[in-house]
């Protein structure tokens, strides 16, 4: 390989993993290196991560991805973060020490805090700014408890000693050795604080959350130099210059650069997002109003639903109940299935995203029998994802008053063929599954390497993307509307199981 050649790292902090992978001027992965973390669950409903755990793992992948792609830290032309959002993060700008472990997007800590708004009319004022439901899922109230329960801290972030951040702007704040105190528009977009209009944090609201200015980063666009590597972790200056959340930066990736495009990823959770073009759209049907990206000038707007569990309900099939012990091998278990057997799971662990909102869902079987196996809970789980993603679509749909002919699918779980087919069906349109099925590192990749020069614009981009494979639908008509009858009155008797 020629020492002179360049490449563009993408730096992918998720909700389980931070991974780096380094991609060439094809859009191909030369390099991956991933390594999990720990998850807390100090209370029920709560999820924790440790901030220094996520540096030190993100830090070490970068390390050992330069090293597998066998180059020089000095070829890489530029970083593409992509993280993980909403999740929150106070640290001292001094030592860089968090004073509070980070409080995951899952958290539901502040869902009682979120009713006691909605009950004194605050939803409608919070929508209006920044085009998102009023859910504990949100950075605010995040920020707002973390403020109130650590002794001393509210009168520290007052005195301008106390720094906020998601996921992105806590590894430029390390990556910088602590010079730079930076996140993205799309980030910033996520905290519930910044005005999507205005493009500008939110004096009404950082008031209604009683949360200082002074703790929050300055806002850049998605694609920009924004600064340099400090060099103490890497043996170059290498400069940041793109950062976007993780399913704008998958929306991103996989190209969906007009109006109209959508794509689903399949993570911990499943996150659908339609471009909606340079004008914001309302939605009437509790999705979210999201920005895509700012690139140059020029703000894109999107359409967001969001599927708390997605991957998470495979995976607490092998960590949680142990019923399998390799998340792929629900697709035999399904497969070895004619039917489901009228066997359904509503995976509301941590309660009901779009387009249900419901913080006080929880996770429910229904039609057990004896008959039941661990090959009917596999393939439930598999069908939930699917079904959580028709719902969303189908809101998408009536907000947008676009029909969906192409769904884009990405994330690991795009990989299971039961899992494709079964959504294919479901929705009864064509499923497009990419040959890179990384695209939010991609997506990261591609902001970073247009503002940097490495790509020279996105109809260069257009010619990368190659698809692996169509899904088209195959199920009966009668039998796709029974599955989905019987998936919707198991979401109705699952609403509202706590009291509290």
């Amino acid at each position: 390989m020629s020492t002179n050649e360049q490449f563009i790292m993408a730096l992918d902090q998720g909700t389980t993993s931070s991974r780096a992978i380094i991609f060439n001027h094809k859009g191909e992965i030369e390099a991956v290196a991933q390594k999990d973390f720990e998850q807390f669950f100090p209370k029920a409903g709560w999820v924790e991560h440790d901030p220094l755990e996520i540096w030190t793992s993100q830090a070490a992948v970068a390390t050992e991805a330069i090293t597998r792609a066998n180059i020089s830290a000095d070829q890489i032309a530029g970083i593409g973060i992509t993280n993980q959002r909403e999740t929150t993060i106070l640290w001292d700008r001094k030592t860089g020490k968090p004073i509070y472990k980070a409080i995951v997007w899952q958290d539901r800590r502040t869902a009682a805090y979120c009713n006691e708004l909605k009950a004194s009319g605050k939803a409608d004022l919070i929508n209006k700014k920044t085009g998102l439901i009023l859910d504990a899922y949100f950075s605010a109230t995040k920020i707002k408890w973390i403020l109130d329960e650590v002794p001393g801290a509210r009168k520290r972030a007052e005195a301008g000693e106390i720094c906020f951040g998601t996921v992105d702007s806590w590894l430029i704040w390390k990556l910088s050795n602590g010079a730079k105190h930076f996140t993205d528009i799309t980030n910033a977009s996520r905290t519930m604080l910044y005005n999507i209009h205005e493009h500008q944090w939110d004096e009404d609201l950082l008031d209604l959350f009683d949360i200082p200015r002074a703790i929050l980063p300055e806002v850049k666009a998605s694609s920009e130099v924004v600064c340099t590597t400090s060099g103490k972790i890497f043996s170059a200056k290498i400069p940041i210059a793109g950062i976007a959340g993780d399913q704008q930066a998958a929306l991103f990736g996989q190209l969906c650069t007009q109006k109209g495009m959508v794509k689903t990823t399949y993570g911990t959770g499943c996150f659908l997002v339609m471009n909606t073009g340079t004008k914001p759209v309302k939605s009437d049907n509790k999705l979210l109003t999201t920005i895509a990206w700012q690139i140059g000038g020029e703000v894109t707007y999107a359409l967001e639903g969001s599927v708390f569990i997605g991957g998470a309900a495979i995976q607490w099939l092998r960590d949680g109940i142990k019923i399998i012990n390799k998340a792929n091998k629900t697709e035999a278990l399904a497969k070895g299935l004619a039917d489901n057997d009228g066997v359904y799971f509503v995976p509301a662990l941590t309660g009901l995203g779009a387009p249900y909102w419901d913080q006080e869902a929880r996770g429910t079987f229904f039609g057990i029998t004896r008959g039941t196996t661990e090959a009917h809970f596999a393939r439930a789980a598999l069908e939930a994802i699917a079904y959580q993603v028709y719902d969303v679509l189908k809101a998408m749909e009536k907000d947008s008053k676009l029909p969906t002919k192409i769904l884009k699918v990405d994330g690991g779980a795009s990989a299971n063929e039961f899992l494709m087919q079964f959504q294919t069906d479901i929705l009864d349109c064509k499923v497009q599954r990419p040959e890179i099925l990384e695209t939010t590192a991609l997506g990261a990749a591609y902001l970073a390497g247009l503002a940097v020069g490495y790509w020279k614009d996105q109809e260069e981009l257009k010619n990368l993307w190659k698809e692996d494979k169509i899904f088209t639908p195959k199920m009966d008509k009668e039998k796709v509307k029974h599955n989905l009858h019987f998936w919707h009155k198991a979401i109705e008797r699952t609403k509202g199981w706590l009291e509290n």
